[in-house]
């Protein structure tokens, strides 16, 4: 069910606006159908697809719609890729920083708390939430969905035909600096981190999650906490006709609230 995610249209935003000059450089907005009298949360989403222009930001509307239903407002973020001209690190990065300060600079306009921003991204989109969440110590915070929180243990196991290597422009050895920097596993993040991972993906290994948890514990003392889903696959986090979804909605809402 869920892997037909990636192909099935979503529904519509309610705005769509850009937030850059690049024609990928843009964001659907959903808010909650009841006219919110006061500013609330919204949830900044960063879509997956191992960073590769081929996946846009189509599929993760579904779940953006979802949240839209459950009373929070979404920002759903497209950003440019590999394949795209600027697209890979820094430049993916950049966009994401971008679309944030776009955010923060019009939240009156959009009835938006600052103070109750969450950022949320699926598999590679995982790593580009946490890396803002380092550099953006006020989000509320941020959640990893599926996330691929560990750029060196990416490389090691070829993850999608090395696309790690494609998105830092090089190996471990090649590009050093890069890996450290885009590396959520070695970065400090200040906001509450909250990681969701289904123990049946064979996409990104539950144990990414498990063991970059166990380590921000360990030596970081983050406040980072993982939710393990049994059953679920990588794109069942995202799929809200998934058996996963009412917990990943469930994390959202009270990260959210």
């Amino acid at each position: 069910m869920s892997d037909d995610i990636l192909n099935l249209p979503p529904p519509p935003p309610d705005q769509r606006v850009a937030y850059g000059s690049d024609p990928n450089q843009f964001l659907d907005l959903r808010f909650p159908s009841s006219k919110r009298k006061s500013s609330g949360p919204l949830v900044i989403n960063i879509h997956g697809g191992f960073w590769r222009a081929k996946y846009d930001l189509a599929h993760a509307g579904h779940l953006c719609a979802a949240l839209q239903a459950s009373g929070i407002a979404t920002a759903n973020v497209e950003y440019r890729r590999v394949g795209n001209h600027g697209g890979g690190w820094p430049g993916s990065f950049a966009d994401i920083c971008d679309a944030h300060q776009f955010l923060l600079q019009n939240a009156d306009a959009y009835r938006i708390d600052p103070s109750r921003l969450v950022v949320m991204g699926h598999s590679a989109g995982g790593q580009l939430a946490l890396c803002l969440a380092a550099h953006e110590a006020a989000l509320h915070g941020v959640i990893s969905l599926a996330g691929v929180v560990d750029l060196r243990r990416a490389y090691d196991l070829h993850l999608s035909n090395d696309a790690v290597v494609e998105f830092l422009h090089g190996t471990p050895n090649e590009v050093h600096e890069s890996y450290r920097e885009a590396d959520p596993m070695q970065l400090s993040i200040r906001p509450q981190q909250r990681l969701i991972h289904g123990l049946e993906d064979d996409t990104v290994p539950p144990a990414f999650s498990r063991d970059y948890v166990t380590a921000k514990h360990g030596k970081r003392k983050e406040d980072a906490r993982l939710t393990e889903i049994a059953g679920a696959n990588h794109m069942d986090l995202i799929d809200p006709r998934s058996a996963a979804w009412k917990q990943v909605e469930q994390r959202v809402l009270q990260l959210s609230a």
